[in-house]
């Protein structure tokens, strides 16, 4: 990817990243109740992988696994930090804010689950890429 690509993801996720802040407030979600947050995970779930799809289906097969690796990064490692700089430093909760903040921490492993996967599945479904190498008789 070009450094415009990366800056772009940056400034993406981090946007995202602050409308979430911002539209959790006052409590950053611990206001709801825990099956709220488990419907809320799995709702915000749906628009993410329609956006990642796509998204993939406009790149290059042979770019797909490594843009959707950067998405996943983008929208997991700096988030994290951030989340760790306002959960665990402004509301003083330290590392455990990974257990408190539960509905954080699983999109912290769900787009590495989830974009390689719609690589995948994009490359498939176009018949860029066969899922087995055929057998040579």
């Amino acid at each position: 990817m070009k450094k415009r690509h990366h800056v772009r993801l940056w400034i993406l996720a981090t946007t995202v990243w602050a409308g979430f802040l911002l539209g959790g407030l006052p409590d950053y979600y611990q206001q709801y109740s825990t099956d709220f947050m488990l419907g809320f995970v799995l709702l915000v779930l749906l628009p993410i992988s329609l956006a990642l799809y796509f998204v993939l289906r406009r790149v290059a097969p042979r770019h797909r696994m490594s843009v959707a690796l950067w998405i996943a990064y983008y929208f997991t490692v700096p988030l994290a930090v951030y989340d760790y700089l306002y959960c665990g430093l402004v509301l003083d909760r330290g590392i455990g804010f990974l257990w408190e903040f539960w509905y954080l921490t699983v999109y912290y492993v769900i787009p590495w689950l989830l974009a390689p996967a719609l690589a995948v599945l994009v490359n498939v479904i176009a018949k860029d890429l066969p899922l087995a190498e055929p057998a040579n008789r």
